[in-house]
């Protein structure tokens, strides 16, 4: 008798572990509003985004849905997650925003941008994308309250262009087309920023053994040096 009650209660547990949670509709906008917030609160930007679109869904006209989208993008924004955080913004912005709400909007999608770039010297068309979207901002809202930090963030993007630019043409040199040196060295040079004065970020040595420091890389050996069409050019230029 024991082991059947027993039995009985495990098969019970089992089926109530494997259970679906019930599938929810037809809610007053509240309701998805307050869930959305507990799973965001809770770390869980899936079920978030599962109330988010349900509240989106049945309460299309809801006042809750301009403050829950915002909601959402500094949700993803502070789980690293800035494409879908970029998403959100671009919704807010097109569908709710008042004037003071797109500047803080516009305002996050830089910071967004910027905040996607842990490893500049990896995508250089990222860089000069954000460096648009600042000079844009700044256009746009030359009076700004959160012109200090967007000042902030345009130096250190130019300084990491200009780090990078230099590490490139360091590379054409190594591979003998000063052209191609002078030309990176050239690029849009930012007066207010003395290139002897920069400081290069020191890189961890586990990315060091693959990237190098920008002057030689472990497999600067596999690199041929065998002269193309621009390398003869570049030759008979000196």
């Amino acid at each position: 008798m024991i082991r059947t009650w027993l039995a009985t209660i495990s098969a019970l547990i089992l089926l109530g572990g494997c259970a679906k949670e019930p599938e929810e509709f037809n809610k007053s906008a509240e309701y998805w509003y307050e869930k959305m917030v507990m799973a965001i609160s809770n770390g869980n930007l899936e079920k978030a985004d599962s109330y988010f679109s349900s509240l989106q869904s049945e309460h299309i006209s809801s006042p809750f849905l301009s403050e829950a989208t915002i909601i959402m993008a500094q949700a993803h924004m502070a789980h690293d997650e800035y494409l879908l955080a970029e998403h959100f913004l671009n919704e807010y912005i097109r569908r709710y925003a008042t004037p003071e709400g797109r500047e803080y909007a516009e305002f996050l999608k830089v910071k967004a941008q910027f905040l996607a770039l842990p490893n500049p010297g990896r995508d250089q068309g990222l860089i000069d994308e954000t460096i648009k979207e600042v000079e844009t901002f700044k256009m746009s809202y030359p009076y700004s309250t959160y012109l200090p930090q967007i000042n902030t963030m345009e130096t250190q993007l130019h300084l990491a262009r200009g780090v990078l630019n230099e590490q490139i043409a360091q590379l054409y040199e190594r591979l003998g087309k000063p052209k191609g040196a002078e030309y990176y060295r050239g690029q849009s040079p930012i007066t207010w920023i003395k290139s002897d004065e920069i400081v290069e970020a020191d890189i961890p040595w586990y990315r060091e053994m693959f990237e190098g420091d920008g002057s030689s890389s472990w497999y600067d050996f596999l690199i041929p040096r065998t002269r193309n069409v621009i390398s003869m050019d570049d030759n008979q230029s000196k």
